[in-house]
């Protein structure tokens, strides 16, 4: 696959929602949704105790979110799926963590750097199993809600608008990891959070603000950067968001802060968590060293476990790879993505303002 499909989406929020069925992929967004939420459910996973979860769950988004949940209703018109169903799908990853049972199905390596030749940047490789492989796409994003002007994305078919990573129109990116934790509360899903970030903030101070302002469902991090050149990392704890700023932010699937460091779970045999520390260790090492225009953002995140870390990976015998990488430029908004592994497949480059 040389460059992921892409999509113009305007209109309200669920007008926006609804325009990714345009896409078509109804049977392989099928199988990457609810064929996951139908495996969770026939593992006894959605049980009692994760009804009532959901359904708090939910509540708090209808009444934070109404926007991000219009969306997701769109979706699922569009696909002819149960909105309820896609909401689910979203937690697996959640409800996993609050059973012991953790497996880090959706890992990434994420960084941004305020100052380079091109200017601040925000770049991300995402791990995740195969089944998202061939839905990835980069969606532009323009509604009445959007009040900084237009968003692109890139992320799944059949998911909100922010789920993986974006940029605004305002210079304002985003990339987020996940973290399986042993701490849950009821609060902001991240998948939500990012996508009204890139709708409402301008810079970092605003993203920061925005996210102190409501509690978190806990579980996954963010890095931000801004066309000013303010980057921010953000560990999304239940008790808490701990948050670091300075000119360059990096996170893999462990929370670092000592306040959050202790919430992680780490499950032995699994492939991404077993790396997560090295690929961490090797970006603390490498890009304060370095000088990061796009060119050497791309080149870093093909790197292998004989160049020194595991950030490109294909080939995992648990069925993760990578399959898709982004590199989002604040100082002109755009975006330079691959969809399938950095180190073989073809970048293609979008531009927001254009």
């Amino acid at each position: 696959m040389s460059g992921a499909l892409s999509l113009d989406l305007s209109g309200s929020a669920t007008e926006r929602g609804r325009g990714q069925a345009r896409a078509g992929m109804t049977p392989q967004v099928r199988a990457a949704t609810l064929g996951r939420v139908e495996a969770a459910r026939a593992e006894g996973l959605l049980d009692a105790d994760a009804a009532v979860y959901l359904q708090v769950q939910h509540a708090f988004h209808m009444q934070t979110d109404p926007e991000g949940m219009a969306e997701l209703d769109g979706i699922a018109l569009g696909f002819g799926f149960d909105p309820y169903e896609m909401f689910i799908h979203l937690h697996l990853g959640t409800l996993r963590d609050l059973k012991g049972g953790a497996a880090l199905e959706d890992g990434c390596s994420a960084w941004a750097t305020g100052a380079g030749p091109d200017g601040p940047l925000v770049v991300k490789n995402r791990d995740f199993s195969g089944t998202h492989l061939g839905i990835q796409s980069v969606a532009r994003h323009s509604g009445p809600d959007i009040r900084t002007g237009a968003t692109l994305c890139l992320g799944s078919l059949g998911s909100p608008g922010a789920y993986s990573s974006g940029i605004n129109a305002r210079g304002l990116a985003l990339a987020d990891t996940q973290v399986a934790v042993n701490v849950h509360g009821v609060g902001w899903l991240r998948y939500f959070l990012m996508t009204r970030i890139l709708a409402r903030c301008s810079t970092v101070s605003e993203a920061i603000a925005l996210i102190r302002s409501r509690p978190h469902a806990g579980g996954g991090t963010l890095v931000l950067a801004d066309a000013g050149g303010a980057t921010a990392t953000v560990e999304l704890g239940a008790a808490g968001p701990q948050i670091e700023t300075g000119s360059l932010s990096l996170r893999t699937n462990h929370y670092v802060t000592p306040a959050l460091e202790k919430d992680t779970m780490l499950p032995e045999g699994d492939c991404i968590a077993s790396n997560s520390r090295q690929r961490f260790s090797f970006l603390s090492g490498v890009l304060p060293a370095g000088t990061w225009d796009r060119a050497a953002a791309c080149s870093v995140m093909a790197t292998h476990p004989q160049d020194g870390a595991p950030l490109c990976q294909h080939g995992a015998a648990d069925g993760t790879q990578t399959i898709a990488s982004a590199v989002y430029s604040c100082a002109a908004p755009g975006l330079l993505a691959c969809t399938g592994s950095p180190c073989r497949s073809e970048w293609i480059s979008h531009d927001l303002t254009g």
